[in-house]
């Protein structure tokens, strides 16, 4: 039971550190201490799925849930629990590159108008 859990953890773990790395850049907007935190989150998240690594929380789950004896993931997390409602049937590595690079752009974006915002202070 205690394996479940943990496991049930590291999997909240890895869908809320997801959603900042995707939207981090916009809670920075709002609170800037978050500026230290955020891009090497970003970055982080860019490799991985630009590169096509797998992440080490993926790997921790999949153990915590072998020793609760429930069935590990197959494939990563994205895969395993998002890439129906993310990814498009079909996905390739070049799509796979194209997303890291929306969520490089989009983030250099919200980054410029914080970098703007600032320089008007």
């Amino acid at each position: 039971m205690m394996y479940r859990t943990l496991a049930d953890l590291v999997l909240i773990v890895h869908a809320a550190f997801i959603g900042f790395v995707i939207f981090g850049g916009v809670l920075a907007l709002w609170k800037r201490w978050l500026l230290w935190l955020h891009p090497p989150a970003l970055i982080w998240g860019a490799a991985v799925i630009g590169i096509g690594w797998i992440c080490p929380l993926t790997p921790l789950e999949n153990s915590l849930r072998r020793m609760g004896e429930q069935e590990p993931l197959q494939g990563g997390f994205i895969e395993h629990y998002l890439l129906a409602a993310i990814y498009p049937a079909g996905l390739t590595r070049e799509t796979q590159v194209g997303l890291a690079v929306l969520l490089l752009l989009g983030n250099a974006a919200i980054y410029w108008v914080l970098w703007r915002r600032s320089r008007k202070r």
